[in-house]
């Protein structure tokens, strides 16, 4: 198994350190992502364990890991507007192209803000990032949200880290 994931506390998800995601502006040019869909209620991811394994499996297989872990929910709405069930774009951030699986790619400029809590408080987070973008004097093109552990590695490490990316 990768060297990153045999050294995090738990066998599975390293400890987040969010001070170089808080905040930040960052680029991606052209990052390549393994693309998936998970399907959750009131932003938890009802099969997201099955999605994950499938596609980290691949990816091993692929020798696509990437040194530091990197997955981004693009969150929609079922049935447009507010909901509390969602159909989520998985990208689960790659070394190379993975055979069988879908691939895309990402680029722009984010501005990042790091939260911590529980996931109930997805709504006042994305005010408070469009909040922050207003801030900066940007317009916010689309968010991505960066679940930076599982839930059984949050409970762990006592800390459940989300990383919204608001495209600008």
């Amino acid at each position: 198994m990768d060297k990153l994931y045999e050294e995090s506390e738990t066998g599975c998800c390293p400890r987040f350190n969010p001070e170089p995601w808080d905040e930040k502006e960052i680029s991606f040019q052209e990052k390549l992502f393994v693309k998936d869909h998970v399907r959750s209620f009131l932003h938890v991811p009802l099969n997201f364990g099955k999605v994950m394994v499938k596609n980290m499996e691949r990816i091993q297989e692929a020798g696509a890991l990437v040194p530091l872990p990197v997955m981004l929910s693009d969150e929609k709405s079922i049935w447009g507007g507010y909901s509390f069930f969602f159909l989520a774009d998985i990208y689960i951030a790659v070394a190379k192209e993975v055979p069988g699986a879908e691939m895309a790619r990402i680029s722009g400029t984010f501005l990042t803000k790091v939260f911590e809590g529980p996931y109930k408080d997805v709504r006042k987070w994305v005010k408070e990032m469009k909040a922050y973008v207003k801030s900066k004097a940007k317009e916010m093109k689309k968010m991505y949200f960066f679940y930076t552990t599982c839930p059984k590695c949050a409970e762990y490490y006592g800390k459940n880290y989300t990383v919204i990316l608001a495209k600008v």
